[in-house]
């Protein structure tokens, strides 16, 4: 068994295994990933008999935490050949490359899990719950038709159609304007992020919807239309919902046709549900810590051992401190502990997905009374906006 990163150049063997393992995505799709995306990633594979029978890509993208900027890789294409499975190829993979991102100072990994119970015993954990609807049907109450009579603004003025890539930089300018203090955690919208965006829903028959009135973007959402239209990440300003349920309307080939819309406002759907879909594991936790507020008026400071059994070096004890008059949170190894938290652990309670009172009944997990206290002032990543696909 050979465990190595792939060349740049050799990205392209791995397409027979993607293709032998995930099926159900189209050739079109297939050409654009090993256009587009394999060619800035990075591919780790276990070989046998000098053949590729496992694999795990790691996408690149810049994280936004708070004001601050970090680097991250989104783990997707985690496949063995069938004949190779049950060895422990995944796991080996996995633990490689959680090394690797340590060595660049990865504050944390991502993916979109097939199931939770693939990568809990990783010490992944789920951050970011996904909104999931379908477009409320005609003749009922609050439907999206209703929305378009009752909308008092004329659109006749506003210019609909499917974004180029010269759009790009536009679309960053729009998100950062509009929305970019409503999420704590996100993928940086840059121009070149949509430029991938674009190119990624035309592979999947699909494109980017732009609104705009008097030259400028009030709105936009991506669409793909496989089995059935799928609409993602409508964003728009609130005045011009009515638009963007056109626009919508438009690219359903029959009035009743089924719509699922990912990532919404709730007016949009039917019946939303919020799922959890994306699953995220520490990886350089002092780096990562930094990113952590407290707010300016509070001073802070604990100290407490982590327990980290396959990133190791986070096995350490740290030391959080802040004063009054400043938000940053500094951090530093020290030798006095005031108790222990799993690296698991630590991860649902940073990402405020569940309560320190619940946490503390965890096997593994001592507190005593000060520290409690004092984690309870981090302020918490509890808006994280993940829908990134590959």
């Amino acid at each position: 068994m050979i465990v190595r990163k792939l060349d740049q150049a050799e990205h392209g063997k791995t397409r027979k295994l993607w293709e032998e393992v995930f099926s159900e995505d189209t050739a079109e799709f297939l050409d654009y990933y090993y256009f587009v995306k394999a060619r800035e990633n990075q591919i780790y594979v276990v070989e046998e008999e000098e053949k590729i029978r496992s694999m795990i890509h790691l996408n690149p993208y810049e994280i936004r935490i708070g004001d601050k900027l970090f680097p991250s890789f989104y783990i997707i294409a985690v496949a063995t050949q069938k004949e190779y499975r049950g060895r422990g190829y995944m796991g080996t993979l996995l633990r490689r490359c959680m090394q690797e991102m340590y060595s660049r100072k990865v504050p944390f990994t991502f993916l979109m899990p097939a199931a939770e119970a693939i990568y809990s015993p990783y010490d992944f954990r789920y951050i970011y719950n996904q909104s999931v609807g379908g477009m409320k049907k005609s003749g009922t109450a609050g439907s999206a038709d209703d929305v378009m009579r009752n909308s008092m603004r004329q659109n006749s003025e506003t210019e609909c159609r499917d974004a180029m890539l010269w759009d790009a930089e536009q679309m960053a300018d729009f998100f950062k304007e509009n929305f970019e203090g409503k999420w704590q955690v996100y993928a940086e919208r840059s121009g070149e992020y949509y430029r991938t965006v674009i190119l990624e829903q035309q592979s999947e028959r699909g494109g980017v919807r732009l609104l705009k009135a008097d030259g400028s973007i009030t709105g936009m959402f991506a669409y793909a239309r496989e089995a059935a239209l799928e609409v993602r990440e409508p964003l728009y300003l609130p005045e011009y919902e009515a638009e963007v349920i056109r626009q919508i309307r438009r690219l359903q080939r029959e009035p009743e046709e089924p719509v699922r819309i990912y990532a919404s406002l709730p007016s949009l759907c039917d019946g939303t549900d919020f799922r959890p879909v994306i699953m995220a594991r520490i990886i350089c936790l002092n780096r990562f810590l930094t990113a952590f507020t407290v707010p300016e008026e509070t001073e802070m400071e604990c100290s407490f051992a982590v327990i980290d059994p396959i990133v190791t070096q986070n096995s350490r004890i740290w030391k959080l401190h802040s004063s009054s008059g400043e938000r940053e949170i500094h951090v530093r190894e020290t030798e006095d502990s005031e108790g222990v938290l799993p690296v698991a652990e630590l991860t649902e309670l940073l990402f405020g997905r569940t309560p320190i009172e619940e946490i503390k009944k965890r096997p593994g997990v001592i507190l005593t009374e000060h520290l409690e206290a004092e984690l309870e002032k981090i302020v918490k990543l509890e808006y994280v906006f993940l829908n990134e696909i590959v």
